[in-house]
């Protein structure tokens, strides 16, 4: 519930920054100098990249929240065996052992989005963020039915 709360301070105080930018860019285009006309279309896009990356990030936690809750409801969630340290960080043999695991249920059933879910959830737990995102892309293209980039 913390990272809900988290994520919509964060999007709120993102929104309001992309409205303050977005007025100044629309005050430098009413200058009507060519100089500020072209700032100002300048400073326009950059809120509207932000817009675009925040609503594709919202879209991306939304479905894999869902995907969650379904697997949730099925019993499948990956049960968290991780070894902690005395802080409550995980120990990383520990990290990649449960990887080892998921790494090879993915390779057995390569189109079963469930598998990369908890792959998904190996690489986070490996502190492989990149590696994670894209697993947990591939579960949802799997789950929706929609062609799977490789």
């Amino acid at each position: 519930m913390r990272a809900k709360i988290t994520y919509f301070i964060t999007a709120a105080v993102l929104v309001v920054y992309f409205v303050l930018v977005g007025s100044r860019g629309l005050l430098l285009i009413r200058q009507g100098t060519w100089l500020t006309v072209a700032f100002g279309v300048a400073v326009l896009i950059l809120p509207l990249i932000g817009i675009w990356f925040l609503w594709k990030n919202t879209q991306f936690v939304t479905k894999a929240n869902q995907l969650a809750g379904e697997l949730e409801a099925e019993g499948g969630l990956p049960v968290d065996e991780l070894e902690r340290d005395s802080y409550g960080r995980i120990l990383r043999d520990s990290a990649d052992e449960v990887f080892a695991r998921r790494k090879a249920e993915t390779e057995d059933a390569p189109g079963d989005w469930r598998s990369w879910f908890r792959l998904a959830v190996a690489y986070h737990d490996a502190r492989d963020t990149p590696r994670a995102r894209k697993a947990m892309q591939r579960a949802i293209a799997l789950h929706d039915k929609k062609p799977v980039q490789v």
